[in-house]
Protein backbone atom coordinates (compact mmCIF):
# COMPACT_ATOMS: atom_id res chain seq x y z
CA UNK A 1 0.00 0.00 0.00
CA UNK A 2 1.44 3.39 -0.97
CA UNK A 3 2.08 6.02 1.68
CA UNK A 4 -0.72 8.21 0.31
CA UNK A 5 -3.18 5.32 0.20
CA UNK A 6 -2.19 4.41 3.75
CA UNK A 7 -2.81 7.98 4.93
CA UNK A 8 -6.20 8.11 3.18
CA UNK A 9 -7.14 4.79 4.79
CA UNK A 10 -6.19 6.13 8.24
CA UNK A 11 -8.14 9.35 7.68
CA UNK A 12 -11.21 7.47 6.47
CA UNK A 13 -10.91 4.95 9.28
CA UNK A 14 -10.74 7.71 11.90
CA UNK A 15 -13.73 9.48 10.39
CA UNK A 16 -15.73 6.27 10.51
CA UNK A 17 -14.93 5.84 14.21
CA UNK A 18 -16.16 9.31 15.19
CA UNK A 19 -19.12 9.50 17.54
CA UNK A 20 -21.60 12.20 16.48
CA UNK A 21 -22.73 14.49 19.28
CA UNK A 22 -24.81 17.62 19.38
CA UNK A 23 -23.38 20.61 21.24
CA UNK A 24 -25.86 20.00 24.05
CA UNK A 25 -24.95 16.31 24.24
CA UNK A 26 -21.24 17.09 24.48
CA UNK A 27 -21.90 19.63 27.25
CA UNK A 28 -23.93 17.08 29.24
CA UNK A 29 -21.13 14.51 28.95
CA UNK A 30 -18.55 17.11 30.07
CA UNK A 31 -20.73 18.03 33.07
CA UNK A 32 -21.11 14.37 34.04
CA UNK A 33 -17.34 13.91 33.71
CA UNK A 34 -16.65 16.87 36.04
CA UNK A 35 -19.15 15.52 38.58
CA UNK A 36 -17.61 12.04 38.51
CA UNK A 37 -14.09 13.41 38.90
CA UNK A 38 -15.25 15.53 41.84
CA UNK A 39 -16.64 12.38 43.50
CA UNK A 40 -13.21 10.69 43.44
CA UNK A 41 -12.12 12.23 46.74
CA UNK A 42 -15.41 11.34 48.44
CA UNK A 43 -15.10 7.73 47.28
CA UNK A 44 -11.45 7.59 48.43
CA UNK A 45 -12.50 8.86 51.86
CA UNK A 46 -15.21 6.18 52.02
CA UNK A 47 -12.63 3.50 51.24
CA UNK A 48 -10.24 4.86 53.89
CA UNK A 49 -13.00 4.98 56.50
CA UNK A 50 -14.12 1.44 55.66
CA UNK A 51 -10.52 0.16 55.92
CA UNK A 52 -10.39 1.37 59.50
CA UNK A 53 -13.19 -1.03 60.41
CA UNK A 54 -10.86 -4.01 60.26
CA UNK A 55 -10.84 -7.26 58.29
CA UNK A 56 -11.31 -6.41 54.61
CA UNK A 57 -12.55 -9.89 53.69
CA UNK A 58 -15.81 -9.42 55.58
CA UNK A 59 -16.10 -5.64 55.30
CA UNK A 60 -19.19 -4.94 53.18
CA UNK A 61 -18.72 -1.17 53.47
CA UNK A 62 -15.22 -1.46 52.01
CA UNK A 63 -16.34 -3.69 49.14
CA UNK A 64 -19.27 -1.36 48.32
CA UNK A 65 -16.94 1.66 48.22
CA UNK A 66 -14.46 -0.23 46.01
CA UNK A 67 -17.32 -1.22 43.68
CA UNK A 68 -18.48 2.39 43.54
CA UNK A 69 -14.93 3.48 42.74
CA UNK A 70 -14.66 0.90 39.96
CA UNK A 71 -17.96 1.96 38.39
CA UNK A 72 -17.07 5.66 38.58
CA UNK A 73 -13.63 5.10 37.03
CA UNK A 74 -15.11 2.97 34.24
CA UNK A 75 -17.67 5.68 33.46
CA UNK A 76 -14.93 8.35 33.49
CA UNK A 77 -12.90 6.34 30.97
CA UNK A 78 -16.01 5.78 28.85
CA UNK A 79 -16.91 9.48 28.75
CA UNK A 80 -13.31 10.55 28.08
CA UNK A 81 -13.14 8.07 25.21
CA UNK A 82 -16.43 9.27 23.74
CA UNK A 83 -15.43 12.92 23.98
CA UNK A 84 -12.01 12.31 22.44
CA UNK A 85 -13.56 10.29 19.60
CA UNK A 86 -16.54 12.55 19.06
CA UNK A 87 -17.45 14.90 16.29
CA UNK A 88 -19.49 17.74 17.73
CA UNK A 89 -21.99 18.88 15.14
CA UNK A 90 -23.57 22.33 15.26
CA UNK A 91 -26.59 21.80 13.01
CA UNK A 92 -27.30 25.55 12.91
CA UNK A 93 -24.09 26.06 10.90
CA UNK A 94 -24.79 23.42 8.26
CA UNK A 95 -26.58 24.13 5.00
CA UNK A 96 -28.81 21.06 4.88
CA UNK A 97 -30.84 22.38 1.92
CA UNK A 98 -34.12 21.60 3.67
CA UNK A 99 -33.28 17.95 4.32
CA UNK A 100 -33.33 16.11 7.63
CA UNK A 101 -29.81 15.61 8.97
CA UNK A 102 -28.18 14.72 12.28
CA UNK A 103 -29.20 17.31 14.86
CA UNK A 104 -32.34 18.41 13.04
CA UNK A 105 -35.51 18.96 15.03
CA UNK A 106 -38.38 17.39 13.14
CA UNK A 107 -42.13 17.61 13.59
CA UNK A 108 -43.86 14.46 12.36
CA UNK A 109 -47.52 13.64 12.03
CA UNK A 110 -48.56 10.03 12.64
CA UNK A 111 -51.08 9.61 9.82
CA UNK A 112 -52.99 6.80 11.54
CA UNK A 113 -53.62 8.67 14.80
CA UNK A 114 -53.19 12.22 13.44
CA UNK A 115 -50.88 12.87 16.41
CA UNK A 116 -47.96 15.25 15.94
CA UNK A 117 -44.60 14.47 17.55
CA UNK A 118 -41.38 16.49 17.70
CA UNK A 119 -37.97 14.80 17.76
CA UNK A 120 -34.38 15.94 17.56
CA UNK A 121 -32.04 13.45 15.89
CA UNK A 122 -29.12 12.91 18.24
CA UNK A 123 -26.25 10.52 18.93
CA UNK A 124 -26.84 7.17 20.53
CA UNK A 125 -25.64 8.35 23.97
CA UNK A 126 -27.89 11.41 23.95
CA UNK A 127 -31.10 9.60 23.04
CA UNK A 128 -34.08 9.95 25.38
CA UNK A 129 -37.37 9.32 23.61
CA UNK A 130 -39.41 10.79 26.51
CA UNK A 131 -37.54 14.07 26.01
CA UNK A 132 -37.96 13.95 22.24
CA UNK A 133 -34.31 12.98 21.61
CA UNK A 134 -34.32 10.28 18.93
CA UNK A 135 -31.21 8.15 18.35
CA UNK A 136 -29.76 8.54 14.87
CA UNK A 137 -29.56 4.74 14.62
CA UNK A 138 -33.24 4.15 15.40
CA UNK A 139 -35.44 2.82 12.58
CA UNK A 140 -37.50 6.02 12.51
CA UNK A 141 -34.43 8.27 12.31
CA UNK A 142 -32.89 6.14 9.56
CA UNK A 143 -36.16 6.35 7.61
CA UNK A 144 -36.40 10.15 7.77
CA UNK A 145 -32.74 11.09 7.19
CA UNK A 146 -32.45 12.93 3.90
CA UNK A 147 -36.19 13.52 3.61
CA UNK A 148 -37.83 16.94 3.24
CA UNK A 149 -40.88 18.76 4.56
CA UNK A 150 -44.06 17.23 3.12
CA UNK A 151 -42.50 13.80 2.50
CA UNK A 152 -44.27 10.71 3.83
CA UNK A 153 -42.25 7.85 5.31
CA UNK A 154 -43.39 4.39 6.26
CA UNK A 155 -41.90 2.51 9.20
CA UNK A 156 -42.47 -1.18 9.85
CA UNK A 157 -42.87 -1.90 13.55
CA UNK A 158 -43.78 -5.07 15.44
CA UNK A 159 -47.32 -3.65 15.65
CA UNK A 160 -47.54 -3.02 11.92
CA UNK A 161 -46.71 -0.24 9.50
CA UNK A 162 -46.85 3.40 10.54
CA UNK A 163 -46.83 6.33 8.14
CA UNK A 164 -45.52 9.73 9.13
CA UNK A 165 -45.74 13.01 7.29
CA UNK A 166 -42.86 15.41 7.83
CA UNK A 167 -44.49 18.67 8.90
CA UNK A 168 -41.42 20.80 9.64
CA UNK A 169 -37.64 20.70 9.97
CA UNK A 170 -35.63 23.07 12.15
CA UNK A 171 -31.87 23.44 12.49
CA UNK A 172 -31.53 24.77 16.03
Amino acid sequence: MSSRASQEYKINNIAMNKIPLTINGAQKLEEELKMLKAQRSVISESIATAREHGDLKENAEYHAAKDQQGLAEARIRDIESKLSNSEIIDVSKINARGKIIFGSTVKLNDLSSNEARVYQLVGEDEADIKSGLLSIISPLARAIIGKEEGDIVEITTPGGKIEYEILSIKYI
